[in-house]
């Protein structure tokens, strides 16, 4: 089969998926933007984008819309080109966030076109109204929201098939859609996420390091930015150490932006909640440590006594679920994403997202008897190997969906 791969990112989630194909025999091509860098497990054709310019007249809604329509077509133009110089792939895989695969049916009708439908959004229940202290719910804002909705949904109505890597992302989108999405995990690479008893994390720029065993909290967010909960976990953490006058805390993420609003006065949300709870904290046991290599990071969570994993209503992390694989005791928060995995006191611990005094005594307590939740270790590592192995589950059955062998749940 040819089978051509479309991602502004790329390799993004398809990262195992593309050279797997390509292994088997396939004929694998990925397109993304110009601007793209990443290392490319297979070939690559680059399409040339740049964003619009907006006339100021131009509604914010339209401009919106807009942009993913002119980036649609973008990629149209390129798979033309391609077609003129003879590719005519059986399969064409895209993400379905930027409007990438819109068009794709107008350069090849026949050819069976694959979204990964990410999440769908929706102007109540889910992300965008959850947090009361930081959300203001507004008409101009869940207007925003459903147009948002637009070009998502004709681009999977347009598709052939939809995937989704939970059951609850595939929910996020409209009923009728939603059943339609078939539910397969990007999968986790167990063998290499896995326990390691002689793991240690060096802080970066400094002496101090940990091993297995160490009393060690790890909070790890691309950015740190509250749609992730970093504003609550900061305001829990004072109580945390006071309790705990051994344990560490390691914070791994950006100064950046991956979701939600801006911070205001030109301010980063890293820097408002560290600021809110500084005085509160010794600093020589917080370890806000930025952004690190992924074999760094995977050490820090093989030391990792607990995790604490907090999300809005929205994307799942790989970060839990590696996190569960390397057979730490993840703390996460009940939302509808974290309990479709995570099982109160049979894999993991819950907390309620806003419940600041219950993160800090959970956390604390799970700092200080590690061997009581040893089975719920064991039970997270396994709820990994049996339902989101890359290997054994994930892969096999993504690679039969592409190739249409089959019938995936």
């Amino acid at each position: 089969m040819r089978i051509l791969f479309i991602h502004q990112n790329f390799p993004g989630q398809f990262v195992h998926l593309a050279p797997a194909l390509a292994q088997r025999g396939h004929e694998v091509l990925a397109l993304t933007v110009h601007t793209n860098q990443r290392p490319s497990p297979v070939p690559v054709v680059k399409y040339k984008y740049e964003p619009g310019k907006t006339p100021p007249e131009f509604p914010r809604l339209a401009a919106d819309f807009a942009e993913r329509m002119r980036r649609g077509e973008a990629v149209a133009m390129a798979c033309q080109a391609l077609k003129q110089r003879g590719l005519a792939p059986d399969v064409v895989f895209a993400h379905l966030g930027w409007g990438e695969s819109l068009y794709i049916k107008e350069v090849w009708p026949e050819t069976r076109l694959m979204v990964y439908a990410e999440f769908g959004y929706r102007p109540r229940g889910l992300d965008t109204d959850f947090d009361p202290e930081l959300q203001q719910v507004t008409l101009p804002g869940t207007i925003y929201v459903r147009t948002r909705q637009a070009h998502l949904l004709v681009a999977v109505c347009a598709a052939d098939q939809a995937v989704a890597p939970t059951r609850w992302q595939a929910s996020s989108f409209p009923p009728g859609i939603a059943e339609r999405i078939k539910v397969v995990h990007d999968g986790i690479d167990t063998s290499r996420v896995a326990p390691n008893p002689s793991a240690v994390f060096k802080v970066p720029g400094s002496d101090v390091a940990f091993k297995a065993g160490d009393e060690v909290l790890t909070f790890v967010n691309r950015n740190l930015e509250p749609y992730r909960g970093y504003h609550i976990f900061m305001r829990a953490l004072p109580e945390i150490l006071e309790r705990r006058p051994q344990a560490h805390a390691v914070v791994v993420g950006g100064n950046g932006l991956s979701y939600g609003t801006r911070a205001p006065d030109n301010k980063s949300w890293r820097d408002i909640f560290f600021d809110e709870v500084k005085d509160r904290l010794d600093m020589s046991r917080v370890h806000m440590v930025g952004n690190l290599d992924y074999t760094t990071y995977l050490s820090l969570m093989q030391v990792s006594r607990v995790h604490a994993y907090l999300t809005y209503p929205f994307v799942l992390s790989w970060s839990m679920l590696e996190a569960m694989s390397v057979g730490t005791l993840v703390v996460g928060s009940r939302t509808p994403p974290v309990v479709e995995v995570l099982k109160d006191g049979v894999n993991g611990r819950l907390v309620d997202f806003f419940d600041v005094k219950g993160w800090s005594t959970t956390l604390a307590d799970a700092l200080a008897e590690p061997q009581r939740f040893d089975p719920l270790r064991k039970a997270a590592r396994q709820t990994i190997l049996d339902n989101y192995d890359l290997k054994t589950k994930c892969l096999p059955d993504m690679v039969a969906l592409v190739e249409g062998a089959g019938h995936v749940g």
